[in-house]
């Protein structure tokens, strides 16, 4: 097929090398445009214009897609079919029009639940055991299109990071498989019931709350590893919580129990194995406290 592909991080990177690779023609490929990263504040290609630029393929970077101009080129290219991961940007009715086949979406959920930004890290945070992916005929609303083909996958113990390397290649290896044959994948309406939103992480839902439960926090440590990191403070300095466990103990909510770091919570505690100080690597508990004081009975906030 003549596909354009839409997609800008490392998630959609997977979906794009399949559809290389299974020898479709890819007629351009749309990413969000370079945006300053990092101290430098110089401009990043995203990881999808990386590696399309490494395949030698045409990319576009356009700010919004609601100029009538950028409409027309985008329809000038004649695709059989849009193929969506992570893109970023609302597509408005004309280019949802566009292709033959429309625009199809890799969602990294099994919807109707988690629509949004965040569906990975929300079905962490909210104890989910089962999520997948769900590839979707896009429409005007947000995720609410009919759904083609969906497989799950357990979460179990996996962090933020090794869910979303997964799920991407569950979900490039899902549009490979409905774009071998549409005709066996009917649309189908979501379900109305079970319906939730899986909205933008706010950086504030980043630091830890000791006043919630062992269990939340937990979650919580795993969502956002490795990053952007969970984080506390110890006097003026940030502390990201990159792994930890659930642990025996009791006292006030963010108290130290111990000489391992085991922090209490609201129900429970919670002993971290690996955490990061601003401007070092990742390092052991007990790495930490050899040149950082945080001693039993000190309450974190």
């Amino acid at each position: 097929m003549r596909v354009i592909f839409m997609g800008s991080p490392s998630f959609a990177v997977p979906t794009l090398e399949a559809l290389v690779g299974a020898g479709h023609e890819v007629a351009a490929v749309y990413c969000q445009p370079p945006r300053p990263a990092q101290r430098g504040k110089k401009l990043q290609a995203t990881p999808v214009q990386q590696r399309a630029e490494q395949l030698g393929l045409a990319v576009r970077t356009p700010v919004r897609l609601r100029d009538p101009a950028e409409q027309q080129a985008f329809a000038a290219l004649e695709a059989d079919v849009a193929v969506v991961a992570a893109y970023g940007l609302i597509l408005p009715q004309p280019v949802l029009d566009a292709p033959k086949r429309g625009c199809v979406n890799v969602h990294a959920s099994l919807l109707p639940r988690w629509r949004g930004a965040a569906p990975i890290h929300r079905a962490i945070l909210a104890g989910d055991e089962v999520t997948g992916v769900t590839i979707m005929q896009m429409e005007a609303g947000l995720d609410t299109g009919p759904m083609l083909m969906w497989a799950e996958l357990p979460i179990g113990h996996r962090n933020g990071g090794e869910l979303t390397t997964d799920l991407a290649a569950l979900g490039a290896r899902l549009m490979l498989d409905y774009l071998a044959d549409p005709a066996n994948a009917p649309p189908q309406v979501q379900p109305a019931e079970g319906v939730t939103y899986a909205g933008k992480i706010q950086k504030e839902e980043t630091r830890i709350d000791w006043s919630a439960s062992a269990v939340q926090v937990e979650r919580q440590v795993r969502a956002f590893a490795p990053s952007p990191g969970a984080w506390f403070e110890a006097g003026a300095e940030r502390i990201k919580l990159l792994v930890g466990e659930l642990a025996d103990g009791s006292g006030a909510a963010g108290e130290v129990l111990d000489h391992d770091l085991t922090i209490a919570c609201a129900e429970g505690a919670f002993r971290p194995t690996l955490v990061q100080r601003a401007g070092r690597g990742p390092m052991s508990p007990s790495e930490l406290l050899r040149g950082f004081s945080v001693p039993p009975r000190a309450v974190l906030a």
